[in-house]
């Protein structure tokens, strides 16, 4: 998976989403419930195919004809490439290894 603008580069794993992809690669992709429902993941796919984990994700026939997905729940059927101008890379831990559990 490519993620414009920045053109950040993510394996996807077959059954994993693309949001799981993103966050596995250190990458901070906007989201909040991980289910399709509060749409916080919401940004473009600008080409490739996807499927979605479940039967209708919380998008409108319109804005999945727009090109609209919602990452948390959208599995790569194919390379892709999605807009999210707000993906970054995530800020590393401050807390020693010890305290995170390694």
């Amino acid at each position: 998976m490519i993620i414009e603008p920045a053109g950040h580069f993510v394996a996807v794993r077959d059954g994993e989403t693309l949001l799981e992809a993103a966050l596995r690669a250190k990458l901070s992709l906007p989201r909040s419930c991980r289910n399709g429902t509060c749409r916080a993941c919401l940004c473009r796919l600008v080409d490739g195919e996807i499927a979605y984990r479940i039967e209708w994700p919380g998008l409108t026939a319109e804005e999945k004809a727009e090109g609209w997905i919602l990452p948390c729940v959208a599995l790569a059927r194919s390379d892709v490439t999605i807009r999210q101008p707000d993906a970054r890379e995530a800020a590393p831990d401050p807390r020693p290894a010890r305290s995170r559990g390694f």
